[in-house]
């Protein structure tokens, strides 16, 4: 049991290992402009290593376009509407002690109430979690995870990453993310019965949904942007923001205008503020 568990968390290290040994050698790389301007534009991109970025978005993009998004596709054109939504919200209710458990570090005991609320109702009468009957009587899904509950904590970003395969992060949340898998009951209980096979599955799953659930959008996004790795940077910290703050409307970081259409609904309707 102990060595599974030591598998879960070195496997978690060895990914942030990688990222961090990658952030310091190439840390440095994109130097402090000299002008007021730049500077200003340089502090507020938060991005001090922006070609070693901008190296992996390439890198992620060539990955998307010939396996993501293709297969994304597959999963969205093969599968119903409806089918998919329950996959989704079949995901979300495996997801309940991870959030459960960020509500309560967070001391936000209202937003945990809603939680058990919604994994009980959606469990016994939503067929396993599959319906969403909670969210029909209100209590919508609001995910939590250890980046948000270090943000509340006060801790910093840190600089913009950009890891491969999973996208836009920066130290605070890939820590958190090892922090999630290394709590989550599904993943302790699959490495302690040596079924390493069903966190996988529920991870290409869940990246598949995500991916068909934006296609149109990122595709748009991509060709009204004058920059597209600067517009994903922008969007990935106005959603952060947004969602440590759980929607709050202080957000000080000046972000694209982005618009989403109405069966494709990335981020809600606080993706549409600007500024």
């Amino acid at each position: 049991m102990n060595s599974n568990r030591y598998k879960i968390f070195q496997n978690a290290r060895n990914g942030v290992l990688v990222a961090c040994t990658s952030l310091m050698l190439l840390g440095g790389c994109a130097g402090v402009p000299t002008d007021k301007a730049g500077q200003e534009a340089y502090y507020e991109a938060n991005d001090p290593i922006e070609p070693f970025n901008r190296a992996i978005f390439s890198l992620n993009r060539g990955l998307d376009a010939v396996l993501f998004k293709p297969a994304a596709t597959l999963y969205r054109d093969a599968l119903p509407q409806t089918m998919r939504d329950g996959i989704r919200n079949f995901l979300n209710n495996l997801r309940t002690p991870v959030i459960l458990a960020n509500n309560l570090l967070q001391g936000d005991v209202d937003a945990a109430k809603v939680t058990v609320s919604r994994f009980t109702t959606n469990t016994i009468i939503g067929f396993a979690g599959f319906g969403d009957p909670a969210g029909d009587l209100g209590a919508k899904f609001r995910d939590e995870d250890f980046g948000q509950t270090l943000a509340v904590w006060g801790a910093g970003e840190g600089p913009y990453l950009m890891l491969p395969v999973l996208g836009p992060s920066n130290p605070r949340d890939a820590v958190g993310l090892v922090v999630d898998t290394l709590i989550d009951p599904i993943n302790i209980w699959a490495a302690n019965t040596d079924r390493d096979e069903i966190p996988l599955a529920r991870t290409v799953v869940r990246g598949l949904d995500e991916r068909s659930r934006y296609l149109k959008t990122l595709d748009d996004l991509e060709k009204s942007s004058l920059d597209f790795y600067v517009t994903v940077r922008s969007l990935y910290r106005q959603l952060r923001n947004d969602g440590i703050r759980n929607g709050g409307s202080d957000d000080p970081i000046p972000t694209p205008s982005i618009s989403l259409d109405e069966d494709e609904q990335l981020l809600g309707p606080r993706a549409e503020l600007v500024k």
